[in-house]
C-alpha cells in the first residue's frame, strides 16, 4: 500500500448518471473501496431515478456519507425519518428511499455505500 494517494473527483475513474438527467455518481478507486461523490439534482428521488437501475424495492447500500451541499430526506422502510444538510455525517443502514430537499443540488462524499449504487 502507498503511504501517500492521490485521487480528484475531477477526474473519476467512473462515473454513473442516474435517470433522466438528474444527477450523477464519481467514483474513485482507493485499496479500501470504492469512494464516490453524487450530485443529486433538484427533483431526484432514488425511488424514480435509482429504483429502475437498482430493479429493488428500496435503496439496499448502507452509507457513510458528508454532506457537502444542498438537502435530503432520507425514510427508511420502518418509518424513521431524517433530513440532512452540508456539514451534516450521515450513517444510513440498507431499507431506504430518499430525495432532494428544495432547489439546490444535494453533493455528498460516501465511504461505503456506492460501490455498486445506481450500477445495473
Amino acid at each position: 500500500m502507498a503511504g501517500l494517494v492521490r485521487k480528484s473527483f475531477d477526474s473519476p475513474e467512473e462515473v454513473r448518471p442516474f435517470e433522466d438527467g438528474k444527477g450523477r455518481l464519481e467514483l474513485v478507486n482507493v485499496d479500501a473501496g470504492a469512494v464516490g461523490r453524487a450530485t443529486f439534482e433538484p427533483g431526484w428521488k432514488w425511488s424514480e431515478h435509482v429504483k429502475p437501475i437498482a430493479k429493488t424495492d428500496s435503496c439496499l447500500a448502507a452509507h457513510a456519507a458528508y454532506v457537502v451541499s444542498g438537502r435530503m430526506k432520507v425514510v427508511m422502510t420502518d418509518g424513521q425519518e431524517e433530513d440532512f444538510g452540508p456539514g451534516d455525517y450521515m450513517n444510513i443502514a440498507p431499507g431506504h428511499d430518499a430525495w432532494v430537499l428544495g432547489d439546490e443540488p444535494c453533493v455528498l462524499v460516501d465511504w461505503q455505500g456506492f460501490a455498486d449504487y445506481a450500477k445495473a
